[in-house]
Formats: C-alpha cells, structure tokens, sequence
C-alpha cells in the first residue's frame, strides 16, 4: 500500500504495504504479516487502527474464506505492544495510549467473533499483545519454537488484551500461576492453558500456508498439525492447584514457601520470581482474574481497560518499563514495595468505574478512513 492507496483494499495477488503490516491477498487467503521484525513485531496505534480496518473489511469480502495472521523475521509473531511508545506517552499524559488501548481491544472483540476461520500463527514469541491478535482467534497454531505469555507483571502493569479472560478460564490455578509469574511458555502449555488449538511442527508452516490459499482451514491444519508434546505445566498442576487457590496473594506466598515433597522446588521458585514483580500489580492480577469469572470476553476487556488507565496514573508501570526496557538496569523501585503494603483498598480503586471514559465494546463498529 502507498501513502496514497486507501487502506483495506487488498486486491486478489497484490500486497498492500504499510511498512507496519501487510495485508496480501494470496488466493482465497487474506493474509496479514505483522512487519516490525526487529522489533518482534510489536503493535504500535498505527498498526492496531489498520488491523480493525483490513479485518473489518475482510469479513463481508466473499473472495476471501481465511484469514492468517504471521509475523516477519525469525523471532516471533509479536512480542506485545510497544511499550517504549507508552512509555514516553505516560510521560506526557497517557491519552495516546488510552486510545492504543481501545482501539486494541477492538480488534481483540472483533478476532473472538470473526465469521471465518481467523489462523494465528504463534511460532516463536508471542508475548502480551501478541497473545491477544492470537489466543482469540478459531485456528490458534503453535510450534516446538513457541514462547508465549503475559509478563506484565514483570512491568507494573497487568494482563490485558484478554488476557485475564484467557487464564480465568485455564484448567484449575494453572493460569493464575501463568498471570502472576509471568512465565514463558511453551507451545504444549499454551495448548494445555487453552491458547493455542493446534500444534504444528515449525518445517510444515510453509506447506500449510500454502495449502490455505486453496482449502478450508480446518482441512489444511488437520493435514499439517502433530501431536503436541506433553505440557509441563499440565504436570504440576496438582502443587499450583494447592498454592493458588487462595483468594489473597500473600497466603499464595506463604503456601508456595511452605510446599514440601512434589513441586517444592518448583514453588519455591514461583514464589521468587512472583516476589521480584511489582505487589500492586501481583494484588490487581489476581483480584482482575478473580472478578472476569463467569464473564464474557467483552466484559473483560471493559474491565481490563479501567485497570489500564488506573496503571497509566500510578507509579509502578512507569517504573517497570524504565527498569526493564530504558535504563535496563533490572532494578524497579516498586511503590508500594511489599504485598503488605498494598491495601484492598488501593486494589480496589483500580476497578473502579470510569463514568465518561468506560469502554463499551457492545455494537461498535470500526471508524472508516476518514470518519
């Protein structure tokens, strides 16, 4: 596509170039190549608005029956948002990224409700909002070379993107030790949380590309897709199970420390790696996944946002991206600094309603170029 060219009118063998993302009619294939490879393909607001576009337009197009979504490079489909963007935004206010955010959650509404098969291919890292382009989609495809997670707690911050609809409904604790750790995970784990839907050696993507240009989606992963090795998340569930049950997260600590015989080991090192994130956000995660029980991925995602623009206010997700992102030096200054010190009233406030700015994604229709 040219500066000039309007988005979303991809025509049957002719790429659409917007140096960000890709949109490529290949057959009855739409295709959509995320294209920040350096990067890991990591969404920016420009990238997210043309992904609304070109999905919104794909889905009344009668020349196309599938689309897949891929990333450029060998690392990854997509790290995540940009969060060095959202960085400087919150510096200067943070409206650029409530906007992000929304039109973000848009595009993850609109994935989960797709009228066709929506393929996602998670080979390598996939991360954050990476999972979100992704883990909603009909076809989820994942690799012996998958890594994939929500580490936002990692960055004062906390799954979005769908992400606590997502892990709220993983088998037994298993995704509140994915939400809280922020662990990398595998393409088995993935499929065993619910993320992924198929696993498909990474020498067969090609061919299965290929294949659906011309057949249904169903058809050409069924014929390409293995057996998943086994998941070692699904091996320890009976001690994340035990551990995580527990409505307060300073009790989870004390059970992940006490834990003696099978996973002791393995506790011990979810109660570090839990400990070294920032508490507010530790607290916010796992009341966010206690309360999107019984929820629709709509209602998350509203929920999801009013803890977004909360985080965007507070000190901890401006000092977890410094840490780990600007400065590097891997040494966040939380505040508050302990689980302790975070009050269920501090927790509570961050789901407090927004009034005027609460995001409604019931009915929304994209904006047009233009509009």
């Amino acid at each position: 596509m040219t500066d000039s060219a309007p988005q979303g009118t991809a025509e049957a063998g002719v790429s659409v170039d917007s140096r960000e993302v890709l949109f490529e009619r290949r057959g009855r294939l739409g295709v959509i190549t995320l294209n920040r490879p350096k990067a890991v393909n990591a969404l920016t607001a420009g990238m997210v608005g043309q992904l609304l576009e070109q999905l919104t337009a794909w889905a009344d197009d009668d020349g196309v029956a599938t689309v897949m979504v891929e990333g450029a490079g060998d690392r990854g489909l997509c790290a995540g948002g940009d969060i060095v963007a959202i960085y400087r935004d919150m510096l200067e206010g943070g409206e650029a990224t409530a906007h992000f955010w929304s039109t973000e959650y848009r595009v993850n509404s609109l994935i989960a409700r797709y009228p066709k098969p929506y393929v996602a291919l998670m080979d390598g890292l996939v991360l954050g909002g990476g999972v979100g382009i992704s883990a909603h989609g009909s076809v989820r495809v994942v690799t012996e070379r998958t890594r994939t997670g929500m580490p936002e707690t990692t960055i004062g911050f906390a799954p979005d993107v769908g992400g606590t609809f997502l892990l709220s409904r993983a088998p037994g604790e298993t995704g509140t030790h994915a939400a809280l750790t922020g662990a990398h995970l595998s393409g088995a784990d993935a499929m065993f949380l619910g993320l992924a839907s198929h696993f498909v050696p990474s020498e067969r993507l090609p061919a299965l590309v290929a294949a659906l240009e011309h057949e249904t989606a169903e058809a050409a992963v069924g014929r390409y897709s293995a057996a998943a090795p086994p998941s070692a998340l699904q091996g320890q569930q009976g001690w994340i199970d035990a551990c995580y049950s527990a409505e307060d997260a300073g009790e989870i600590i004390r059970r992940l420390r006490g834990r003696e015989g099978e996973g002791s080991a393995a506790a011990s090192q979810a109660a570090d790696a839990i400990e070294a994130k920032s508490p507010t956000s530790v607290k916010v995660t796992l009341a966010a996944l206690r309360r999107v029980k019984g929820r629709i991925l709509d209602e998350a995602l509203a929920q999801e946002y009013r803890v977004g623009l909360r985080f965007l206010e507070g000190p901890d997700f401006r000092e977890g991206i410094r840490a780990q992102v600007v400065d590097k030096d891997r040494n966040p200054r939380w505040n508050p600094a302990t689980l302790a010190d975070v009050t269920p009233e501090q927790v509570e406030n961050f789901f407090a309603p927004l009034g005027s700015r609460e995001l409604d994604l019931q009915g929304v229709e994209p904006q047009q170029k233009g509009a």
